[in-house]
């Protein structure tokens, strides 16, 4: 019996068969879940094509995580493929590039209102358009990059990070009367294309590998996927508000 049996998950952000949300699909099915993904209208397709290299092939609904008439569409075009959700994925994330790279303290508020609303209020939107779904227990789960520090050109995505691991421990408050867990898998540096669009990534991604104990691949991303899939199971009941780091170790290390 799988580790995720019978469970049924909606996944964002499968774009590329190298994402770390394909791998989450991919490891989530082959341990027994059911599988919805979710695309903005316009790469609805892309990520149709995508799905075809899953075990098996997921259906996916447009979603649009900034437009208020796809959040509201959410549930009931979520319901029919499946009757209800006992996990959400969230791998989502964008900035301008404006707002990265060294841009820091001439970055543009507009820039960088883009960046905290698809990086940050997406994971509040997302839970609450969900939420009518939702069984009890549940478990939402999204993908950040340790917010603790300021990296070298990640400026105001790393903002956004911030307010997105915040939300994630308000949401956890609020959803938990329900039954709802809320965490969050801090990766290391994957090479995934939306982290190869961030200018200068090379500089974040340099000499991890040497500073983590266990060492680091940045091209593989299942040790992620595998995290985030542990913490849709049921093997995590009492467990919310919390950031689990795949990072090889960097984080507990000294700089």
């Amino acid at each position: 019996m799988g580790l995720l049996e019978g469970k049924r998950l909606l996944v964002t952000g499968v774009l590329v068969d190298t994402s770390i949300a394909f791998h989450v699909a991919r490891l989530a099915q082959q341990e027994g879940a059911r599988v919805v993904l979710t695309a903005p209208g316009r790469q609805t397709r892309l990520t149709s094509a995508v799905s075809r290299r899953l075990p098996q092939e997921a259906p996916v609904v447009p979603l649009d995580v900034t437009s208020d008439e796809d959040l509201a569409a959410l549930a009931e075009r979520t319901r029919e493929h499946v009757d209800g959700l006992d996990g959400v994925v969230h791998s989502i994330g964008f900035a301008p590039q404006s707002v990265m790279g060294g841009h820091f303290l001439d970055a543009a508020w507009d820039d960088v209102a883009t960046a905290v609303h698809v990086s940050a209020y997406s994971l509040k939107a997302l839970a609450v358009a969900a939420q009518p779904l939702l069984a009890t227990p549940a478990s939402v789960v999204g993908l950040t990059f340790d917010a603790r520090y300021a990296w070298p050109v990640y400026d105001w995505m790393g903002v956004a990070k911030a307010a997105f691991e915040s939300t994630a421990r308000y949401l956890a408050r609020d959803l938990g009367p329900e039954g709802v867990r809320v965490n969050l898998v801090s990766a290391g540096p994957i090479r995934t294309t939306a982290a190869t669009h961030i200018p200068g990534f090379d500089q974040m991604e340099g000499g991890w590998s040497a500073r983590a104990p266990l060492g680091w691949d940045s091209s593989d991303p299942e040790p992620t996927a595998r995290a985030v899939c542990a913490l849709l199971s049921d093997w995590f009941p009492a467990t919310t508000g919390e950031v689990v780091h795949v990072d090889g170790g960097v984080h507990a290390m000294g700089q």
